[in-house]
């Protein structure tokens, strides 16, 4: 597998004290480059006429060889390390988020419309119609993002604990990107039975319920119960914000081949939530040839014994052609290849039996299934998750807009023709003479993106009847 290139996830800032010497600095840039680092912002701190106090900034692959670059900085004379901050440790110090008051109170006034005494009447008047908590409460611009803690990122069972990070940093992308004030909830419970009862409990006070890091094939019950317990959105993430990203990013690589979708052959590999998800949607779209493989190999009806109900699904909706074998096997003839799985899963070799031009969305993180520099010159377009190669598919091109757009119509759901809308916008926020094989996927940092999106959904909100703000 080809190296990971360093990347800003495993930066750090080192304090150095330099001796007053031509060329010092020279050498700890030449030794940091000889370690394979990437060096980036250079500062001064302080001066004298001895020495020089300087923070240099480093990118490097992992851990090992981060300590691998500081190790080689401290062999160099005249170099004392004084200081070693993790950038990233530093960043996530007292947390990632705050609540901020809408409303200053600063004289007595405020205070008694803001609590007591006043307070009471919209108190009395939500009670009277609980309709009007979402316009007099937080509810109607408010999403609860809850976990278990079990599949978070590429880190498996972590904890609920593990997991806040990650919910903090889906809170941010909210409000960022959808102006949402999201709230993360990490549950200390594997049982489908108590997280369904405990987001119930805690749904007076959400508009929507964004599932995220739940493991599969409880995140399916769980989403499915909650969705016909709940008046509001409930949607999970890992399965249905990947679906769309995933869809945006075929419509437009199609476009490039000047291909249809129902003409097309698609591998998945990786049977869980997201592939799930992903078939589903690209099935709904008009695909008709999806071969999907988990561990074991292509998902057939001959192992229908031995499936989970989601895998099962999945032998009863795709593999039309019913073959069976490894993934060497599913990849032979495949236009799209598409990884919900594992790093360094689709060899090169399953690579050279796809279709001529093939896609290749390689989407595990941090490490692909096929690293880009693999499959560069074997295949047409090629897209990851990661932000540091070209065509990023990532859930934050979707969630924010698609959730934004179901608050605006107050939908009761997020339904399959919401998704596919959210999928069709994504896609057209880059224009035919702006499509490019490493251009299929608007920037995460488009904000127009989610504008779109989000009256995309709203609009569908309402034509299916889901919506109850017209």
């Amino acid at each position: 597998m080809a190296n990971v290139a360093p990347s800003v996830s495993y930066s750090f800032t080192v304090r150095i004290r330099v001796r007053n010497d031509f060329g010092m600095l020279a050498s700890v840039l030449h030794t940091v480059a000889r370690a394979e680092g990437d060096p980036g912002a250079v500062d001064l701190v302080r001066a004298d006429r001895d020495f020089k106090v300087r923070d240099l900034t480093v990118s490097a692959r992992d851990d090992a060889h981060a300590a691998k670059i500081l190790k080689a900085i401290k062999k160099l004379k005249g170099i004392k390390v004084l200081q070693v901050s993790d950038r990233v440790f530093l960043l996530h110090l007292g947390g990632k988020i705050h609540i901020q008051n809408k409303v200053p109170l600063n004289t007595r006034d405020t205070l008694s419309m803001a609590y007591t005494p006043g307070v009471a009447r919209v108190c009395m008047a939500i009670a009277e119609d609980t309709n009007k908590a979402s316009t007099l409460t937080i509810k109607h611009n408010s999403v609860a993002v809850v976990s278990d803690g079990t599949a978070v990122l590429g880190l498996g069972d972590i904890g609920p604990e593990g997991a806040m990070p990650v919910m903090e940093g889906k809170a941010m992308l909210f409000k960022e990107f959808g102006g949402i004030d999201a709230y993360p909830i990490c549950l200390k419970t594997k049982s489908v039975d108590e997280i369904v009862n405990a987001v119930k409990w805690i749904s007076t006070g959400f508009g929507g319920i964004n599932l995220e890091d739940i493991s599969a094939p409880r995140c399916f019950e769980v989403e499915q119960r909650l969705k016909r317990e709940l008046d509001i959105p409930v949607f999970h993430d890992d399965q249905h914000g990947t679906a769309i990203v995933v869809l945006a990013a075929t419509l437009n690589a199609l476009k490039i081949l000047k291909k249809k979708l129902k003409e097309i052959r698609i591998t998945i590999l990786g049977a869980g939530a997201a592939g799930v998800a992903v078939t589903k949607i690209l099935l709904a779209a008009g695909a008709r040839d999806i071969v999907c493989c988990d561990r074991k190999g292509i998902v057939c009806k001959k192992r229908l014994p031995d499936l989970d109900p989601s895998k099962a699904w999945l032998a009863e909706h795709t593999n039309p052609r019913n073959i069976s074998g490894n993934i060497e096997n599913a990849a032979t003839g495949a236009h799209l290849f598409i990884g919900v799985s594992g790093p360094g899963l689709f060899p090169v070799r399953a690579l050279k039996r796809m279709a001529k031009d093939p896609i290749v969305f390689a989407l595990a993180n941090p490490v692909p299934e096929i690293m880009p520099e693999e499959a560069e010159g074997r295949a047409r377009i090629i897209a990851t998750g990661r932000s540091d190669y070209p065509n990023q598919i990532n859930n934050v091109l979707a969630f924010p807009g698609v959730f934004r757009g179901a608050l605006d119509a107050r939908a009761r759901e997020i339904n399959e023709p919401m998704k596919l809308a959210a999928a069709k916008a994504i896609a057209g926020c880059i224009t035919d003479d702006q499509l490019s094989e490493e251009y299929i996927v608007p920037s995460v940092f488009n904000r127009d993106v989610a504008r779109r999106v989000a009256r995309a959904v709203a609009a569908v909100a309402r034509e299916t009847g889901v919506a109850r703000r017209r």
